[in-house]
């Protein structure tokens, strides 16, 4: 929320879903709305924890906006990135989804001391869809996406599920766009550290569920569903194999 409001262009209404937290959360919440007013920040309250997927689904379906953009609790955005990257989309409103690049922060080291970016090109250009079946160009904080479009989180899934939405985008032909500013900051560990190496393999089946489900659409056929599952589990095993690397050093 700090980097939401130093936002150098104010979002038209912010959406915060408490997402069945069993802790202070809801309160600090309220003194948010409180604080800022009712009318721009809105609270929606799930009776129990449902994921990220829902979460998301029902803050797009609450907001009025014709853009929107998703901020996670452990994450943050840089001052500038709704004036550089909302600016942009206004300017190329053929274009459905735009991303950035994120800066990895260390656990714990919020001030990050971000960059200035004054009358800057953003430099955006196309992400294609083979390009986005090779490798995920767009974390979740980065992206900025039309609202009317018809695709949404596949509610059911915990992993992946952000990879597999900007598929069905890119493959049902919407233009996606990508810029190499780093305007979010991540603060999870790196993999290997605090345990989230315990879920990559429930990380690496959400990318292969990702390619069935563009499979099952037609995005996609038989040959080049065989070839990118294999690619994504040789780049599941150089994963483990840097975090292996990693532990013994």
């Amino acid at each position: 929320m700090e980097s939401i409001l130093v936002q150098t262009a104010q979002p038209a209404e912010i959406i915060l879903i408490d997402d069945g937290s069993d802790d202070d959360t809801l309160i600090e919440l309220q003194r948010l709305q409180q604080l800022h007013g009712s009318g721009w920040i809105k609270i929606i309250i799930l009776d129990e924890n449902s994921g990220p997927s829902v979460a998301r689904n029902i803050g797009w379906s609450n907001a009025t906006q014709p853009y929107l953009a998703f901020l996670d609790a452990d994450d943050s955005w840089h001052p500038q990135k709704i004036e550089i990257q909302y600016g942009w989309m206004l300017k190329h409103p053929d274009v459905a989804l735009t991303g950035h690049d994120c800066q990895q922060v260390d656990e714990g080291k919020k001030n990050c001391g971000p960059k200035s970016y004054f009358n800057v090109d953003p430099g955006f250009y196309e992400v294609t869809k083979r390009q986005l079946l090779i490798s995920n160009r767009f974390s979740t904080p980065s992206v900025m996406l039309r609202r009317d479009i018809l695709q949404r989180y596949p509610d059911s899934k915990r992993y992946s599920e952000d990879y597999q939405l900007w598929l069905e985008i890119c493959c049902a032909g919407l233009k996606c766009y990508r810029a190499d500013y780093s305007l979010s900051f991540l603060y999870k560990a790196a993999y290997g550290q605090s345990g989230l190496s315990a879920n990559l393999w429930k990380m690496e089946k959400g990318e292969l569920d990702s390619y069935q489900s563009v499979f099952k659409q037609g995005h996609i056929g038989s040959v080049e569903r065989f070839l990118l599952l294999v690619w994504s589990l040789l780049k599941f095993i150089r994963r483990v194999c840097k975090i292996f690397l990693f532990r013994k050093v």
